[in-house]
């Protein structure tokens, strides 16, 4: 289901962002890339960032981001509604992800990004190699390979707490949950409410965090009865803050390896007695095994045998950099120590900040920006907040990766952000493509914007059944100041050129 969303992600936003009129285009990355290494595409260029789209014609990049997406959505589709996998498939997979993670700069620079390559590159390894049956009695998952999800899972929670414990001292003060819930990228209408809850509240919430991702990790190796019990916990925790937020896939894809910490018995009331059915395969397969009786060790297992062996020593080979990172005190989160990102380390939020600041872009139709009578009108984004009275959205785990950039955006400046005056740019010859990623535009059936300007605010929950709850506002503002000045086509094409990207066109 997450490489449906991802894909999909994929299929509606690459073009905007890192196709050939994209904010950030992925086809001068890789030329950069391929200077760097003297012009060539070697072995180095490759490392430094694998994907198949260096084998391909460049021509018309926005094809082959259409075309990667739309191949691994139909493949990641048939897994889905089949409920069938092999290893070809999940490979292809992971090699069609891997390759827009390597070209997607900024907009793929998250964590949750490189946790879903990880998992799908375990997901290979759990499946048979060729047949595409739901219960392969040949091949049944090894043992090596669901204690790599579980070492996945264990170092993904691991991570997050040790982050928070070393990074901002409201963890620590138990205060973190007092700014979460209004201060998180994309609030939802639950963390409105949330976010009223009395001190105390919030002090048990941060130490129920507490307990889930640093105590709770080394349940799994605490036997059977102590593994499910952190999975049944990780769970649970997952879809609270799936309820409280909306964090992308990454509270949805966190579920997925603590499913490893549970057993065929634990798990059976899931499926159908029925006679044939799947549960009833199993019940007789594990009553043949209790009998003696062992598929044969053909040829073909004992070179499965070997792969899952080589598989559970590259995986441990490749975590002692993620373990010491977990030892160091200064441990970094998010981060890959392989171009093939198979295994990471993992962390969020160890820092909290203490108060919402947005970015709103304003456009006039006025030949002087200056003008005290100019009139400025906005442009509201898919999800994040904008207008006071519109609603905050639910969206996860599906995602905006422009709206979550603007978020940071606002706590960073213009400078450190170019990609956002190109942004003023297309919105200055109203390009199409990235209108789409907008919610409104308020020049739509009009001429364009002359001028385009991005304005700081800083940005509140109003209070549920207080004075402007009353009049339908979900958050008040107060200006900060600019973020960054006025700025109009013609002045902004030397800008462009610098930076070799397209000139806006207007549609």
């Amino acid at each position: 289901v997450l490489l449906v969303v991802a894909f999909l992600v994929a299929y509606h936003q690459n073009k905007q962002l890192i196709g050939e009129k994209g904010l950030l285009p992925c086809k001068l990355y890789l030329q950069s890339v391929k200077k760097y290494f003297k012009g060539k595409i070697n072995l180095d260029a490759l490392s430094y960032a694998p994907t198949i789209i260096w084998f391909l014609d460049w021509s018309d990049m926005d094809s082959i981001l259409d075309n990667i997406s739309l191949v691994g959505l139909a493949t990641s589709a048939f897994v889905l509604v089949t409920g069938c996998a092999n290893m070809v498939l999940m490979a292809v997979l992971w090699a069609l992800y891997l390759s827009l993670v390597n070209v997607g700069q900024i907009w793929y620079s998250f964590g949750w990004e490189s946790q879903l390559l990880e998992t799908g590159f375990l997901a290979i390894f759990l499946c048979p190699l060729w047949t595409l049956s739901r219960l392969p009695p040949s091949t049944p998952p090894s043992g090596i390979v669901i204690w790599g999800f579980r070492w996945l899972i264990f170092r993904i929670m691991l991570g997050a707490g040790l982050i928070k414990i070393r990074g901002d001292r409201c963890w620590r003060e138990l205060t973190c949950m007092d700014y979460h819930y209004e201060t998180q990228p994309v609030p939802n209408p639950i963390a409105y409410f949330m976010h009223r809850s009395p001190w105390w509240f919030h002090q048990f919430e941060t130490l129920f965090n507490h307990f889930i991702e640093l105590v709770v990790p080394f349940f799994i190796f605490l036997g059977r009865r102590m593994c499910i019990v952190h999975g049944v916990l990780q769970i649970l925790f997952q879809v609270l803050l799936i309820i409280s937020g909306n964090l992308s896939f990454l509270n949805w894809l966190t579920i997925v390896p603590s499913i490893a910490c549970f057993d065929d018995l634990s798990l059976g009331f899931l499926f159908s007695s029925r006679r044939g059915g799947v549960k009833d395969r199993v019940v007789q397969m594990q009553a043949r095994q209790a009998a003696g009786e062992k598929p044969p060790l053909g040829y073909g297992r004992c070179i499965r045998q070997v792969v899952n062996i080589s598989f559970g020593l590259l995986i441990a080979y490749l975590s002692v950099p993620v373990v010491l990172n977990l030892l160091s005190s200064r441990q970094v989160m998010n981060t890959s120590f392989n171009p093939l990102r198979i295994v990471n380390t993992y962390g969020a939020f160890g820092s909290i900040t203490k108060e919402r600041t947005e970015v709103i872009l304003q456009g006039t139709s006025s030949p002087d920006p200056n003008d005290p009578a100019a009139v400025w009108e906005e442009y509201d984004f898919k999800c994040k907040p904008g207008d006071l009275k519109r609603r905050p959205c639910f969206i996860s785990p599906y995602h905006y990766r422009l709206d979550w950039l603007m978020w940071f955006a606002a706590f960073q400046t213009y400078e450190q952000n170019e990609w956002i005056i190109h942004l003023a740019g297309k919105l200055l010859a109203q390009e199409e493509e990235i209108l789409s990623l907008m919610a409104t535009n308020p020049f739509e059936g009009r001429a364009p914007p002359r001028w385009i300007r991005g304005e700081h605010f800083k940005y509140k929950f109003s209070r549920p059944g207080g004075t402007h709850a009353g009049e339908g506002k979900w958050w008040i503002r107060k200006r900060i100041g600019a973020y960054f000045p006025p700025v109009n086509l013609q002045g902004l094409k030397k800008f462009y050129e610098d930076r070799s990207w397209p000139y806006p066109v207007r549609d």
